[in-house]
């Protein structure tokens, strides 16, 4: 994307044929590589769940983000909250609007799945870029994660 202001992005569910566009964007994500059948593969299964969808930006008709939204159900209150699973603008699309898009949007399906709001998961590596975008859209950091990996051997 230049730098001249482009159309507003289109937001649309995800399909097969997005992977190849799709796949350096996880990979920029993640720093994990991924085939094309291993991200179609990961769509089948959020396909199949009730409570998982993935969606890209489009602008112009070039996919540039992708976003994943999944439903949590709160197990001491009564409620859900709308978590954004995955967000990733690709790095040429980056303070276009792309993000902020695809942001709104997740909030707008979780009002109307009667969410209480929405939340998100963003590792210490993306504070200096990331975490400052999501403080300016209105989120605070509330926690911590704790993962422990298994040895796959």
């Amino acid at each position: 994307m230049s730098d001249e202001p482009t159309s507003s992005p289109v937001i649309r569910h995800m399909r097969v044929e997005d992977a190849p566009a799709v796949r350096p964007m996880l990979c920029q994500l993640s720093g994990v590589e991924m085939t094309d059948d291993e991200i179609v593969g990961r769509l089948a299964w959020v396909e199949q769940s009730p409570v998982d969808w993935w969606y890209v930006a489009e602008v112009d008709g070039v996919v540039c983000g992708v976003m994943g939204f999944r439903l949590r159900e709160m197990l001491v209150r009564v409620g859900c909250h709308g978590e954004i699973s995955m967000l990733v603008t690709d790095a040429s699309a980056r303070r276009h609007g792309v993000g902020r898009a695809l942001v709104a949007y997740a909030e707008d399906l979780a009002r109307e799945h009667g969410c209480v709001g929405t939340w998100l998961v963003s590792g210490f590596g993306r504070k200096d870029e990331a975490h400052r975008f999501y403080e300016a859209l209105g989120y605070a950091t509330t926690g911590y994660r704790f993962v422990k990996l298994f040895d796959e051997g």
